[in-house]
């Protein structure tokens, strides 16, 4: 009996030294190798640590054994493990394999024989001080020495470096880590380009099934910078990784990239992570949470004092986190405000649900597109195997790379379900398509003005011009139901913006994609509207609202809207009819549907109709109830429907 009560109270004093800090999520910190070379000297670590804990709420740090061939020595590795598990803190590994990171990512010849032993050398002086370690973002190799040359042969440098990388994987990281420690999780971090992963060895196929779990970039840091990294990337890519494998997607991680636009959108990729229900983040790095001064003349954007979720006034306010009040002086403490704000409601959100689109491994086409979609209003979801059992199936210029996809659009269309497709994806599929509808894209054209749905007034005209391609089809064999010209009222040519073919019992949908995906964000709101509608026949709520307001569904009647706009923006949320009433979760204010709409076109066929006609069928967002939302730039709201 007295043994069973000394194991139950190590088991509870373990317990207690590692509880979570928030409600359904933990928070780490990645620690580069120069900055765990420099916690040799205790005194610097401790008065470090002082700054980070005062501001933020920790639960676990990464330690990283390497960097740019910079090894970390057995004893202060030892020091510094100690030091955070003395204060409650769990602690796991971390190695980047880059020789030289400051000239272009530099990074190992994994047919180098000296760098083989090297690399393997890392993995086993890792395993022998953690029991999990994570491969950050540089696992992959852009090399191209003459020994990589010669070993690719005839082989496609696609080909040949994801073969090489599966196999430096599993011969020189993963089994020689786990000889030295059996216990030891060897995790695999992909960074956020996810699209380009294949041509520098990331293999998506195979990687998430021999590392024992993945951890996901979320940082999209400045979207107008060099990846072109959507704001939605935050969220999309921990959906889409975790459906490589479900269940070892072990987190998150951002970076202090963005900050220069406002810490908003620091904040923004936080919680974006954590709305797609990643269990972990890590922030990277421990250096930057020290280093990175809260400054209000570049921190501060010019919308704060518009009660926005991100709220830098309160955010600096004085703060008492470990028995002193601390002033917020660093990066940390918005990372820790931002942490304590959705620690309010992320447990009560199910699971993250969306419009299912088709991404093949190891496809190209139409990059980062859904990302882009998601920034017009559509909750995505992406996988790795073509959906089954839905109304509409999204499909991007990646499907082309199933050589059965013909088929596979076929029976869901035989079945009644609706395939869409992109523009891209038709031009890579036209005579193949032909077999289910002739169509032709054979060249671009300049659009400004846009159709309207049935039952609507008012312009629908872009700010710009907009260079689409041009699709053509045999007339009545499709249909187009979205159109634009330049202009299109008054005008002498359309062309399709959403194009409808019938085939067997379901329908096949063009999509008009820009060239310009940005362009997107210049359709007029009533053709985002439309373009909703049309995608979003498995989910039960969507939205009515310009570009650049997002849409996050869970599978317990919860759901986030969320504006990345600059300006105020007001919104309609429209549910299934049986909805009466929306619960805020954060104020627990209830919003009541607003009264039917009667459509202004008058008359139908020559005919007034009469008063009690049910209009619902010809409004542009068909049945269902409406609510009027307004939010504040940068700013989220959590629903529950009632």
């Amino acid at each position: 009996m007295k043994r069973i009560l000394l194991v139950f109270a190590l088991l509870m004093a373990s317990y207690t030294l590692f509880a979570g800090n928030y409600d359904g999520f933990k928070v780490s910190i990645y620690t580069k190798a120069y900055t765990v070379e420099r916690m040799k000297d205790l005194h610097w670590l401790d008065s470090t640590w002082n700054i980070i804990s005062g501001q933020l709420k920790v639960d676990k740090i990464y330690l990283e054994t390497h960097r740019d061939l910079r090894i970390i020595p057995d004893a202060t590795l030892e020091q510094a493990k100690k030091f955070f598990r003395d204060k409650g803190i769990e602690v796991g590994g971390g190695i980047t394999y880059t020789i030289n990171e400051m000239n272009n990512f530099e990074t190992f010849c994994y047919s180098n024989p000296e760098h083989r032993k090297l690399v393997q050398e890392i993995a086993e002086h890792t395993a022998k001080h953690f029991d999990d370690f994570i491969l950050d973002d540089f696992f992959f190799t852009s090399c191209k020495s003459d020994i990589e040359i010669k070993a690719k042969g005839t082989k496609s440098w696609t080909q040949y470096r994801t073969e090489l990388m599966t196999e430096a994987g599993q011969n020189l990281v993963i089994k020689p880590a786990k000889k030295v420690n059996p216990k030891v999780k060897v995790i695999i971090k992909y960074p956020n380009w996810y699209d380009h992963f294949q041509g520098l060895g990331f293999d998506l196929k195979n990687g998430p099934q021999i590392f024992d779990g993945v951890w996901t970039g979320t940082e999209t840091r400045d979207p107008a910078g060099s990846q072109h990294l959507q704001n939605y990337l935050s969220y999309n890519i921990i959906r889409y990784f975790e459906n490589l494998r479900p269940g070892h997607n072990y987190g998150g991680w951002v970076d202090s990239g963005g900050a220069n636009l406002g810490m908003d959108r620091y904040a923004e990729q936080l919680w974006l992570t954590f709305f797609a229900k990643a269990p972990e983040i890590a922030l990277c790095a421990y250096d930057e949470l020290i280093g990175v001064r809260l400054s209000p003349a570049q921190h501060r954007t010019p919308w704060q004092g518009q009660a926005t979720s991100f709220d830098y006034d309160k955010m600096a306010k004085p703060i008492n986190l470990n028995g002193t009040l601390a002033t917020p002086t660093t990066l940390a403490r918005v990372a820790g405000y931002t942490f304590e704000t959705i620690n309010a409601f992320i447990s009560k959100l199910g699971k993250p649900v969306g419009i299912q689109s088709y991404k093949p491994h190891h496809s190209l086409g139409d990059d980062f597109l859904q990302n882009y979609l998601g920034m017009i209003g559509l909750p995505i979801e992406m996988r790795p195997e073509f959906p089954t059992g839905q109304q509409v199936v999204l499909l991007t210029e990646q499907a082309k790379y199933d050589p059965n996809i013909i088929g596979k659009i076929k029976e869901q269309l035989t079945k009644g379900g609706d395939v869409v497709i992109t523009t891209n994806l038709l031009k890579a599929l036209q005579d193949k398509l032909a077999d289910i509808c002739e169509l032709r894209v054979p060249d671009n054209v300049l659009v400004n003005d846009f159709s309207l749905p049935f039952g609507s007034t008012g312009p629908a005209r872009s700010s710009k011009d907009i260079l689409i391609p041009q699709v053509l089809y045999q007339t009545n064999d499709a249909w187009e139901t979205v159109s634009a010209g330049r202009p299109l009222e008054g005008g002498v040519s359309g062309y399709p913006i959403i194009l409808r073919a019938p085939y067997s019992k379901g329908n096949l949908h063009v999509l008009t994609i820009p060239n310009d995906f940005g362009n997107l964000y210049e359709y007029p709101e009533s053709t985002l509207n439309q373009i909703r509608q049309l995608l979003s026949k498995d989910v039960d709520v969507r939205i009515e609202a310009p570009a650049k307001v997002s849409l996050f569904l869970y599978d317990n009647g919860t759901f986030i809207v969320e504006s990345f706009l600059d300006e105020p923006v007001t919104i309609q949320v429209i549910t299934q009819p049986e909805v009466a009433t929306l619960t805020d979760l954060v104020s627990n204010a209830r919003l009541d549907k607003l009264p039917p709409v009667r459509p202004s076109f008058g008359g139908f066929m020559g005919m007034e109709l009469p008063e009690g006609f049910d209009f619902s069928m010809f409004m542009p967002g068909g049945q269902g109830n409406r609510f009027r939302v307004t939010l504040p730039p940068h700013t989220y709201k959590v629903f529950h429907k009632n």
